[in-house]
Parts: structure tokens; sequence; C-alpha cells
């Protein structure tokens, strides 16, 4: 980032992207759904199946709280830097704009930190690697998320958001599928999440359309950092109600989707009472039917919403096949359980995330400052994320069982709905 000029001031404009050609929207479908697809093969790697069996190896004792412990941590830290990433690529001036530098270096970042747990090392250890983890993935989020903002048209939009939510699940049917594939063989498992980690960032970059430069920007190099840090962990304060409920919504999606995906090993193990090589081949098969699913919502989500000029509907529809989904395992608990349970919840969690990305740009309060609102709307995933596991984590440290986690996810997901529906500018 040597290119980097110091931090200007005012922000700059993010206009409504100018007209582009089909090609344009199309580099930008692939670019992104690459990252996505590789970022969440990195991410579902390590983190459903190779961490939670790593310690379980190493011998940590309630494996379930330390694993809640290790997301939990990982996930406050993420909301800090997504807001300070978010803030600081907003007012970033390069030859290759004010985002790509971002997304370079947290590519690295993110790559070198799952490599690195590719050798036997303690709970401890495990927890700060990947902290820092969930930094360099956060420095990669937050400039690409806004770059939909940039340079995006809007009837694009939900097409692109498409190929990210689709991606994402895409990248975690992967992820869990090679996971469960190297449960065995660890040390080659964690370098494959590196290498997809680092081309995660790169990808995105080489394939979309590039960044234009930025350096004729107005900038003021007088703006001290401490203004900056204030700016970056101000949320949106005026007309944000809309954003706000958008917030709600992906929150308690996302609190509903971990309690249940970031356990799927020992809920196979301890729920469903299958031993290790079982469970790897069960995760296998979830992971097949994730991606067949997650295929099938994206081609008929984002661009059915983009079409119709619709967010909300395609939302509720998603809500209501996730919830779904939730009640198999619990109604249930067998391995056929946990099969439905992955099909039909993917299938509502593709839908979802097929159009999350374009409501979130569309009910953004102030477009010249999206690369700052969008981190605070990956507070929303991070957030989540960390509520999830600890929610889990608690039912299950009480009762000793997983049963409790299926409804109460699916009242979560209950509320994502009435959430979605109050919001007013967007249909």
């Amino acid at each position: 980032m040597s290119e980097t000029v110091s931090i200007p001031s005012p922000v700059f404009a993010s206009p409504e992207p100018a007209r582009r050609g089909s090609s344009d929207k199309w580099r930008f479908t692939g670019g992104f759904l690459a990252f996505a697809v590789l970022s969440g093969a990195a991410f579902y790697m390590a983190m459903s199946v190779l961490v939670p069996q790593r310690l379980r190896d190493i011998g940590v004792e309630n494996s379930t709280a330390v694993l809640g412990t290790i997301n939990a941590a990982g996930s406050i830290a993420s909301i800090f830097i997504a807001l300070f990433v978010g803030a600081l690529s907003d007012r970033t001036a390069t030859r290759w704009g004010k985002r790509t530098p971002w997304i370079f270096c947290g590519a690295f970042v993110y790559g070198i930190c799952f490599w690195s747990l590719s050798r036997p090392v303690s709970a401890a250890i495990i927890g700060v690697v990947y902290v820092l983890a969930l930094i360099g993935l956060n420095m990669v989020q937050a400039p690409i998320y806004a770059r939909i903002s940039d340079q995006v048209e809007p009837a694009s939009r939900a097409t692109v958001s498409a190929a990210i939510g689709a991606g994402g699940v895409i990248g975690q049917g992967i992820g869990t599928l090679v996971g469960s594939s190297l449960i065995e063989h660890m040390e080659l498992g964690f370098i494959c999440a590196g290498l997809c980690a680092l081309a995660a960032g790169v990808l995105s970059v080489v394939i979309a359309p590039r960044e234009p430069s930025n350096t004729d920007m107005p900038k003021n190099t007088g703006e001290p950092l401490w203004k900056v840090i204030v700016s970056s962990l101000t949320p949106p304060l005026k007309d944000c109600a809309d954003f706000y409920r958008a917030f709600i919504c992906r929150t308690c999606l996302i609190v509903a989707y971990q309690m249940v995906f970031s356990y799927q090993l020992y809920i196979l193990q301890d729920y469903i009472g299958q031993d290790k090589l079982s469970a790897a081949a069960s995760i296998q098969v979830i992971s097949v039917i994730t991606m067949i699913v997650s295929i099938i919502a994206s081609l008929v989500a984002g661009p059915v919403a983009d079409a119709m000029n619709r967010r909300k509907a395609p939302i509720i529809v998603a809500c209501v096949f996730f919830a779904i989904g939730l009640a198999m395992p619990w109604i249930f608990p067998t391995r056929m359980g946990m099969f439905l349970f992955g099909g039909i919840a993917s299938f509502g969690y593709g839908m979802y995330l097929s159009v999350d990305q374009a409501l979130n740009v569309d009910v953004l309060p102030n477009k010249e400052t999206a690369g700052k609102d969008l981190g605070f709307m990956n507070i929303a995933t991070c957030a989540g994320q960390a509520i999830g596991v600890v929610i889990t984590s608690a039912l299950v440290s009480v009762s000793g069982s997983y049963v409790a986690v299926f409804p109460t996810a699916i009242v979560m997901t209950a509320i994502a709905a009435v959430s979605v529906l109050g919001i007013k500018r967007v249909r």
C-alpha cells in the first residue's frame, strides 16, 4: 500500500454508477462469485471441520464451549476492523482505486493465518490466529462489498448479490466437503484453506473490471487519525430506519445459521450419535446437497429479484424455507434429518444471500459513505456469528443436549422475517 496518500477529507463521493455494458455486469458477477466461493471454502474448511476436530484431537475439554469462545472473540474483533477498514477505504487514494489495496493486503493476511494452522498448536494459539484471520477477511470483505455501491448499476445489483450469496453457500459446501475429506490429513487441509483465502481476494480484483484511479480526487492531508477513527465508529444517524431493519434481519438470520452450521460436526457426533469418520462422511453428503440447492437458489432468486425489482418478497420466502429446514433435525434427530436440514435450510439461506447485498446497498442512508456504512452492516454478520455460537454453547452447556438449539434458531428466523417486512424504501 505504498501508493496510499495520507488520509484525505472530505470523504470521496461515490456517485450513482455510470451505465455499463453487459460485459462489465458479468465480470463483476464473476469476480465477486470467485471471491465468495473461495473465501467461503477457506472459512468453512477451517472453522466448521478442521478446527473443531483439531480441538478434540489435542484433548481440549468442553470443546463446544472453547469453539464458541474462539468464534465469539473473532467476531467481536471483526466488528471493529470492518468499521475501520470500511471508513479508510472510503478515504484512500491510489492509482489502483480506493478499495483494491485493502483487498490485496487483507487476502494476504487471511491466507497466511489459515496456512499457519497447518502445524499442531494449542487452543490459545488457534484462537489468536483465527482472530487475525478474520481481521484479514474483513479487510477484504468491507471494500469488496462497497464496490457494489461504487461501480455496479442498481438494476444489476441483485444479480451481483446473488453471485456473492450463492457463492458463499457453494463455498461452504466445497469447504466442508474438502475439510471432511482431509480430516485425517489436517496439515494439507489447512494449507488448502490458506491458498483458497489468498486466491479469493486476488481473483476478485483480477476478474472484475478494474477500479478507476482516484489520485486526482480532492484531499486534505491535515485531518488527524483520531477524527477518522471517530468517524468510522459513528453509526448512520439520519434517514436510516430501513437500514437498521435490514441490519436486524441479517443479524437474526446469521444467528440462526451459525447456531447450527458452526456445530455440524459436533451435532452429528453428539446429537445424532455418529463417530468421527461417520460424521465426516455425513458432512460430505450435506456439502454436496448444499452446493446443488445453492446453485438452484441463486439461479432463481437474484435474477428474478432484479426482473421484478423486488427485494423483500424473496427474503420472506427464504425465511420460510430456512425455518422449515431448521425444524428437520429437531423433528427427526437422525442422519436423514440432517440431510433434510442441509437441503431445505441451504436453499432458503441461499435465496436470502442472493438478495442480501442488493438490499443492503439499496437502504444505505448516504452513498458517499458506502464503505463505512456497509462496515456497520457487517457488524450484523460479526455479531450474528458471535451471538449464534454463544447461544448454542450456552444451551448445550446448560441442558447437555442440542435439542433446544433448533427451536431457538427458528424463533430468530421469524424475527428476521418480521423486520424485513417493515422496510419501506425498498419493495
